[in-house]
């Protein structure tokens, strides 16, 4: 990007910040000096910053809400940093020969002046990669020397454009199967370019920037019969001397499935690899997985945000234990209204799976992982 434009983008940030800190100021003069105390939270940043980084992830579309509490917690309460949806490869390149940096570019200024250190998502991934990648026309699937040139291309190109401002790369999301007896997913990945096609990605990631730290990313790997998966294929690439920092341990959980216990086995599993472990999808859905109800149009029950607070805090316990093997903790979402469980797996229906409400307010499971 010309100079010139990162200036203005820069402007227009800075600009952003001062309206929102304004914002903030006027609302708090309208309170008495007891009520403006109670609103001064401690910064998740902050409680831990001896033990792991806390991070957030939300897209573009924020910059443009006009959500300025949203902007005000991301900007203060987190110290790193994944744009949900804008680095990855149906957004930032669409078509072969079009780039489209625009809103990843946004959010990378937003985090450098904000000193969140950014990690990229999602470089290979069987989702929102669109069909030209693997076909020479409709229809018409390409060679795998083809694929592999594209993704080389990919990488060298969008690695390159952010070299030396992103701390580290998802390089591979979610390649292996969620059933019993297939290793990975049948995905458009695997039937172009094989079972080595992780292998392949990691090694050309490393060549487009050798400077960036690389991670394997995938969810459900705290239970037995996937993390055994994730291990073999770590050990897969680990015998064949492919460079791979960490893992990302996605933790979408529900209310009702976390397991500390397997969480703190599969962190010190794949720490026992040498691997650096991130938490790098961090939420908790009142719904049970299957579960299509919409229960809480108006609002969650309080003995159930007492049930999450709860769950946080036990997780947070996990993650203190074994802070030495952490390197991140990341929120996918500022708030709950930021939230994809609003539209995923049923569209419209109210969640309220993170640390702060609708309206930027703490709730109960922030001031449990406060707590420590």
């Amino acid at each position: 990007m010309k100079q010139t434009k990162r200036n203005v983008l820069a402007q227009w940030v800075r600009a952003l910040s001062g309206v929102m800190l304004t914002l903030l100021a006027a609302g708090c003069s309208t309170q008495s000096g007891a009520e403006a105390q109670q609103d001064v939270l401690p910064n998740l940043r902050d409680v831990y910053a001896h033990d792991f980084r806390v991070g957030v992830a939300f897209s573009h579309g924020l910059l443009d809400s006009g959500d300025a509490a949203a902007l005000a917690l991301a900007g203060t309460q987190f110290n790193a940093f994944t744009p949900e949806n804008d680095m990855k490869w149906a957004n930032i390149h669409p078509k072969e020969n079009a780039y489209n940096y625009g809103p990843a570019d946004a959010l990378m200024l937003f985090a450098e002046q904000h000193h969140m250190s950014v990690t990229g998502h999602t470089l290979v991934w069987h989702q929102e990669s669109p069909n030209w990648i693997f076909e020479d026309a409709p229809g018409v699937p390409a060679s795998r020397e083809t694929v592999l040139l594209r993704l080389r291309e990919h990488m060298r190109t969008v690695m390159g454009h952010y070299r030396g401002r992103i701390h580290g790369w998802d390089v591979v999301n979610e390649a292996i199967s969620t059933k019993k007896d297939e290793w990975l997913r049948d995905s458009p990945w695997l039937k172009a370019l094989g079972e080595d096609y992780v292998e392949q990605a990691f090694r050309l990631a490393r060549e487009a920037d050798p400077g960036a730290e690389l991670y394997y990313n995938d969810y459900n790997l705290e239970q037995p019969v996937k993390r055994e998966k994730a291990v073999r294929l770590i050990k897969r690439l680990q015998d064949r001397g492919v460079h791979i920092d960490g893992i990302g341990l996605q933790g979408h959980f529900t209310l009702k499935s976390v397991d500390t216990a397997e969480v703190a086995k599969t962190i010190e599993t794949f720490a026992a690899m040498g691997l650096r472990v991130n938490i790098s999808e961090l939420d908790m859905s009142l719904y049970g997985y299957g579960d299509r109800d919409n229960r809480y149009p108006d609002g969650a029950p309080a003995e159930l945000l007492a049930e999450q607070a709860d769950q946080y805090a036990a997780l947070f316990q996990v993650f203190l234990t074994h802070h030495d093997k952490l390197d991140r903790i990341t929120f996918w979402g500022v708030h709950d209204g930021l939230s994809y469980a609003n539209y995923m797996p049923v569209k419209d229906r109210p969640d309220y799976p993170l640390l702060f409400d609708r309206a930027g307010k703490p709730k109960p499971a922030f001031y449990a992982v406060v707590k420590r």
